[in-house]
């Protein structure tokens, strides 16, 4: 089997109706993409992508054109040495090369007749799932969050997340915020925050110290995604978990940010961090150090992620903000759990 072309298709849903924000970005359009690795032998491997990566993807493709995609190793390493000038450890660029590489698991997947979470090790055919939402929007006051997050429990989600750290309210304010949704949801309900790299170690401290007794299941990126030291305090002061991870590319990168005690529970994402196949060397390393792996973005290939391995702990979604119009959902259930499926390769349609 050879490869004979990579086909991106964008689409563009134009802007918001109620743009939304976190402690850092204004989101105020939506779409996607979808990458295709085609063959000579009918078999079609397909991923999520970003339309604006048209540019990376036609220069990969011909270096791929006419390579054996079983040989999924041997092409990560073909595009990480050969993606520019030099190899390429940081950056958008390897959000290419992650959509390609998940791509080649799906086609391998429908070549052999297995899903990627067996191949990839099968370790859970359920896992946890939290919906990630309460941005702010104009107009939002907390009662309206609240009630956010609990129409996310109603659906069946056992776990939620929220955002935090726009520099829009006070820490006092962003600290009621937060209790209003755990006085909401209750004590039952896994409840995490999300900073976005906000903060500086000392006012995300301050911060925590506010909003401890509202149990966080974690505190995601309180500080900003180069500072390990201050990450490392956290982690070293404060009860609640620390989560990060979903900047760093690779598992140098990684293992940077593990080395220095930044980070209990590793967040990179499937995508952006190099794909499926840089995401389980990841794993492996952070199993080594007795690390949680809950992945950051898309659910479909997140579940796949942490179904296949022992350290895989939650799957995140976007059940409003981010409700993907692209794909199909997956199969989510009342208890809490998404149920992994048997169809060949990632399941996606």
């Amino acid at each position: 089997m050879k490869i004979t072309k990579l086909e991106l298709t964008s689409v563009s849903f134009g802007p918001l109706e109620k743009p939304f924000w976190n402690s850092i970005k204004k989101t105020t359009s939506s779409g996607g993409g979808r990458l295709e690795i085609h063959t000579d032998e009918g078999v079609i491997g397909m991923s999520p992508c970003g339309g604006g990566q048209r540019s990376a993807i036609n220069s990969l493709s011909k270096k791929l054109t006419g390579e054996d995609p079983m040989r999924i190793g041997h092409l990560w390493d073909k595009m990480y040495m050969g993606g520019t000038r030099k190899p390429v450890a940081k950056g958008d660029y390897f959000g290419t090369v992650g959509a390609i590489d998940n791509a080649l698991w799906d086609l391998v997947g429908k070549a052999v007749g297995q899903p990627v979470w067996k191949l990839a090790g099968g370790v859970q055919d359920k896992v946890f799932a939290y919906a990630a939402g309460g941005y702010y929007e104009e107009g939002k006051e907390k009662e309206d969050l609240a009630a956010e997050l609990k129409g996310y429990i109603d659906a069946g989600f056992k776990a939620v997340k929220m955002k935090v750290g726009w520099p829009g309210v006070t820490l006092k304010q962003d600290a009621e915020r937060v209790r209003a949704v755990r006085d909401e949801v209750g004590p039952d309900i896994e409840l995490m925050i999300d900073a976005n790299n906000a903060w500086d170690a000392r006012t995300a401290l301050r911060f925590a110290r506010m909003v401890e007794q509202y149990d966080p299941y974690w505190f995601e990126e309180p500080v900003h995604a180069d500072d390990f030291r201050g990450g490392a305090l956290l982690v070293q002061k404060l009860d609640m978990p620390i989560a990060s991870g979903e900047n760093e590319h690779t598992r140098w990168g990684t293992r940077d940010l593990i080395d220095s005690h930044a980070a209990d529970i590793i967040q990179v994402d499937p995508t952006s961090c190099g794909g499926i196949s840089e995401w389980l060397k990841i794993a492996a390393m952070a199993s080594a150090h007795h690390l949680k792996m809950a992945p950051h973005g898309n659910p479909n290939i997140g579940a796949t992620c942490v179904a296949a391995v022992e350290n895989g702990l939650i799957t995140e979604n976007y059940p409003t903000a981010f409700n993907n119009r692209l794909m199909g959902p997956v199969d989510f259930r009342a208890d809490g759990y998404i149920y992994m499926s048997e169809t060949p390769g990632l399941g996606i349609e």
